[in-house]
């Protein structure tokens, strides 16, 4: 079990990339350089979010910071230990919810205690109940996935990650199944979640609106190999609602996001 030593978010970023790359075997034999000389910091409770093309490499970030994937070159660092696996402060909420059609709302919710411990003790069922509630989600605790609309069953996903109360939160396009309006809606209630409970969150997602909406910092990713070409500070005030949208420092910030992620297509 890695644990975080005393006083360590207070004298050192709380996650740290340091020069990682990572190369791939393709099937023909060639190699496929995903990362190329990635380095950034993310400090504690803030919400950084990555943007950029296609392919550039955004997941595979996601999944090195996790411990699901070594890096070819480089170095991961949490609190300043290397990461060298999973690590118990993490929680992650994939692109799809992965919910298990036959366990109830609540079920889905508490199963990772149920498939590590092999129980569920009573406070995790308490907490279990309070973070339904908080995602607006207490009234369907007995229904099945297969009764909750997408946006419903993704905040079941987001309870499911929070239940052991992470530090920090790895997020992989969670909303990008959903439409226009619900994906908006889910947005705000993320907001509203990392306010109540604070939490160090890093976002991938390719939507501009969303990123401005949600992150502290924006890091913009080159097209492959996978680089850092940028990143924005989102001087937005806080807090935030959908009037942010129509704020003309967001659509300033929106074009300059633009212009440098379609750089390589237009010619920029």
């Amino acid at each position: 079990m890695n644990e975080t030593p005393a006083n360590a978010t207070e004298t050192r970023p709380s996650l740290r990339f340091e020069h990682v790359g990572q190369v791939f075997p393709a099937s023909d034999g060639s190699r496929v350089v995903a990362l190329e000389d990635v380095d950034f910091s993310i400090g504690r409770h803030e919400f950084v979010a990555v943007i950029g093309p296609s392919g550039c490499g955004k997941s595979t970030l996601l999944r090195v910071l996790a411990g699901l994937v070594r890096p070819t070159s480089g170095q991961v660092q949490i609190y300043g230990l290397p990461v060298n696996g999973p690590r118990e402060e993490i929680g992650i909420v994939f692109q799809k919810p992965t919910l298990l059609p036959w366990l109830s709302i609540a079920d889905n919710v508490t199963f990772p205690m149920k498939h590590k411990y092999g129980r569920v003790t009573p406070q995790e069922r308490q907490r279990a109940g309070e973070l339904l509630q908080m995602v607006g989600l207490a009234e369907f605790a007995d229904k099945r996935p297969d009764e909750l609309s997408g946006g419903m069953q993704q905040r079941a996903a987001i309870a499911r990650a929070l239940l052991h109360d992470p530090e920090i939160l790895l997020m992989d396009e969670p909303f990008s199944a959903l439409d226009a309006l619900t994906r908006d809606e889910m947005s705000l209630e993320l907001l509203n979640i990392w306010t109540q409970r604070p939490k160090t969150v890093l976002f991938i997602t390719h939507s501009i609106p969303e990123a401005l909406l949600l992150a502290d910092r924006i890091l913009v990713m080159s097209a492959r190999p996978g680089r850092v070409r940028e990143i924005i500070e989102v001087d937005l005030p806080r807090p935030r609602s959908l009037d942010t949208l129509t704020e003309p420092r967001f659509h300033e910030l929106a074009n300059h996001i633009r212009r440098q992620v379609f750089s390589r297509v237009v010619g920029l």
